[in-house]
């Protein structure tokens, strides 16, 4: 999109929602020390029923107080604020805010809703940070990133971009691809930065792998941490502390940074996640030998394994391991598919979607465990019935194709379905990111149009045809419960 255009966005999706403010009777003492405490610019002040009636802005500190010799410890907000705050509608354009602020000499603007309550401000630099929006700035960005901090609003800055390139436009692959690069760089580069000193010979005796959706390049704005460290076979005592040590300290910077934790502990912080790689075959093996819902899980995690840092042959060695196991465990394939399978598509017996039907996500629908899940899954496991390890789950249906265990209609079929739930699912966390909501996997249904509805039980009837497949060729039938 031309620099132009961007101007006529809408005001709603690009505007600051946090709002701090301070009272008309603070001391300006008191104020700056709260737009210290925040890191911010400005202060809405407001009356005594909390109602906004002027801004404080660094302007006015220099301006008025500094310039002016008045004592901060004693003159109000209320002698130097701007009053009133100049707003704009959430639905006017980025021209508006523009305009406003040419016309009133001003650098940033409040932001009201449709009952003219305000709800934000947009100031002049969030618009030239719009103008400078794109993939190779921001990585950029992270290649010029000195510290946590650097990277923590780098981090925060990519969920904007994605918010911005989506409303634009760019096709869901495209996102997701640049979304994993983003994140693979933020995470090289805070590993760039801890070698820096004490672990500088950090990776020689090691490999930190990411998992799961990372590891497969598949990651939308959803996203917390999957990830394992795989240490030498002849790793010293010394080695294995220092591996040890910077696990915890990365994990805990990427969570700072605002990588989520894992739920269910699945990082290389914890010890059951870092190991030799000996101990690694041996709970491979383990988990093959007894394939409950929890080792399949692990399984699976490992299955879609990927180096981000370190010695590659060590990723190399194991994945040779897991398809040795998989080779000859064809049971624990089955089972694993057959999991998979417990996950029948939410189609009622006249085809329509069944959504919640209580709770707060009333009328709702996951689209991962509707569908997403079933397939990244279900062709994962029959990409290692093939011998086949790794990749995304487009590059591995090219395989199953290739190699004759899915047709090319199957193909298309599955793969125009993995896209279109990809594609709403990425198109509902953009919606609730511009909003500010909670990112989660479900949508509603019901606000799709009449041609997205149809395209959505299309897609789940083939997840659905695609379940039967897998029944079949690991004769389910046959399995117990």
């Amino acid at each position: 999109m031309s620099e132009e255009t961007t101007f006529f966005l809408p005001v709603k999706d690009y505007y600051q929602r946090r709002l701090i403010t301070c009272n008309t009777k603070d001391t300006v003492m008191v104020a700056a020390e709260e737009m210290r405490k925040n890191g911010i610019s400005s202060l809405i002040a407001c009356d005594d029923n909390s109602q906004p009636v002027g801004i404080l802005t660094d302007r006015d500190l220099r301006n008025k107080v500094i310039a002016g010799g008045l004592d901060p410890l004693v003159v109000k907000v209320s002698a130097v604020m701007t009053t009133p705050v100049i707003s704009v509608h959430e639905d006017d354009t980025l021209f508006e805010v523009l305009y406003q602020m040419s016309r009133n000499r001003i650098h940033r603007v409040g932001v009201v809703d449709a009952h003219y309550k305000l709800v934000g401000l947009i100031n002049e630099s969030d618009i030239i940070r719009l103008q400078n929006r794109s993939p190779q700035r921001l990585l950029q960005s992270v290649d010029d990133a000195q510290s946590i901090a650097d990277l923590k609003k780098i981090h925060h800055e990519s969920e904007q971009l994605v918010v911005f390139l989506s409303r634009n436009g760019v096709r869901t692959n495209d996102l997701v691809k640049m979304i994993s690069l983003i994140n693979d760089q933020i995470a090289s580069q805070l590993i760039g930065l801890l070698k820096q000193g004490r672990f500088a010979d950090m990776g020689k005796k090691s490999a930190f792998m990411v998992l799961g959706s990372e590891g497969r390049r598949e990651q939308t704005l959803k996203t917390d941490q999957d990830n394992a460290m795989i240490i030498a076979d002849d790793a010293s005592p010394d080695e294995i502390a220092d591996i040890e040590a910077f696990s915890q300290i990365l994990i805990d910077a990427l969570i700072e940074i605002g990588v989520p934790e894992c739920p269910g502990g699945i990082m290389a912080r914890n010890e059951f996640w870092r190991r030799s790689l000996a101990d690694w075959k041996s709970v491979i093996a383990s988990w093959v030998s007894s394939p409950s819902g929890e080792n399949i899980l692990n399984f699976s995690m490992f299955s879609d394994m990927r180096t981000l840092c370190g010695d590659e042959s060590l990723e190399a060695q194991l994945k040779e391991y897991i398809l040795q196991v998989a080779e000859e465990n064809t049971l624990f394939l089955a089972k694993m598919a057959q999991n998979v399978c417990h996950f029948p598509p939410p189609l009622g017996m006249f085809g329509q979607i069944k959504v919640e039907s209580s709770g707060t996500r009333l009328g709702m629908l996951d689209l991962k465990k509707a569908g997403i899940f079933a397939l990244t899954e279900g062709i994962k496991i029959l990409a290692l019935s093939a011998g086949a390890l790794g990749g995304s789950t487009l590059d591995r249906l090219a395989i199953l194709q290739e190699k004759g265990l899915l047709s090319k209609e199957q193909v298309n079929d599955i793969e125009a379905s993995f896209n279109l739930l990809t594609f709403l699912r990425l198109r509902g966390q953009v919606n609730s990111a511009a909003a500010g909501q909670e990112i989660t996997n479900y949508i509603s249904p019901g606000s799709l149009d009449r041609v997205e509805k149809g395209r959505l039980k299309l897609a789940l009837e083939v997840v659905k045809s695609f379940q039967g497949t897998l029944r079949q060729h690991f004769q389910l039938n046959m399995l117990r419960n």
